[in-house]
């Protein structure tokens, strides 16, 4: 994959809201000394910077494809990225506590460019509903269970198929976000300004994704 870095390094910096941020410890390639290195979390891609005022990042992981685990090491509170494949990195970062910790592993577990486009299928869907003037179509989910490796859902996975009648699937997977109506716009929607629509559906997803980050926190 070809990433332009000039890009990357305008994204990295630029002015947006971030998913999470702060420092953590982590584990060089090819040797075990831990260095700490400022991250920022967008979308699906983790920056790390060696402070918070760099002006370009020293690396970014792209998060597709992986799972988020707890692993022992030689560093407190420390979770591995692990990709598949036999030539994939591992990635070890250490967060200063454990409340900092379990923020991190719940950010990337659902990092990933396949949550995120459900989330925008849900909301394309309401937006129909509303323009139709009538109820809002159920939930969309997955066809099939997805399969899970360490713990976590491996999202961009096939799902495997049935091997008879008498095979058990398995944990449902993560919920989407739970649906609720939106107040209407004063004008006619389908003619507002694309501006009005991003800030009413900002408001709309940051509200559900604090409310589905609630639900998850429950045990």
């Amino acid at each position: 994959m070809k990433l332009n870095e000039r890009s990357l390094a305008f994204y990295a910096t630029c002015d947006a809201p971030v998913d999470n941020a702060g420092f953590l410890c982590k584990r060089g390639g090819r040797h075990a000394a831990y260095q700490r290195r400022w991250f920022v979390l967008r979308g699906n891609m983790l920056f790390y910077f060696e402070e918070p005022a760099s002006r370009e990042p020293v690396g970014v992981i792209i998060l597709e494809g992986c799972t988020v685990e707890l692993v022992e090491a030689t560093e407190e509170f420390a979770f591995a990225v692990r990709f598949v494949g036999s030539r994939a990195r591992t990635y070890v970062l250490a967060a200063d506590s454990q409340a900092a910790m379990e923020g991190w592993v719940k950010a990337l577990s659902r990092a990933s460019f396949h949550y995120l486009r459900l989330v925008v299928r849900e909301l394309e869907q309401q937006l129909a509903a509303m323009r139709a003037g009538g109820a809002c179509p159920p939930p969309c989910r997955p066809r099939a269970l997805l399969p899970k490796e360490n713990g976590c859902a491996v999202w961009n996975a096939e799902p495997p198929a049935a091997s008879g009648a008498g095979h058990q699937p398995g944990p449902d997977p993560p919920p989407l976000p739970p649906r609720r109506r939106a107040p209407a716009f004063s004008g006619a929607l389908d003619r507002a300004p694309f501006a009005q629509l991003h800030a009413h559906y900002g408001e709309e997803v940051r509200a559900l994704r604090a409310q589905w980050s609630r639900g998850q926190a429950r045990p």
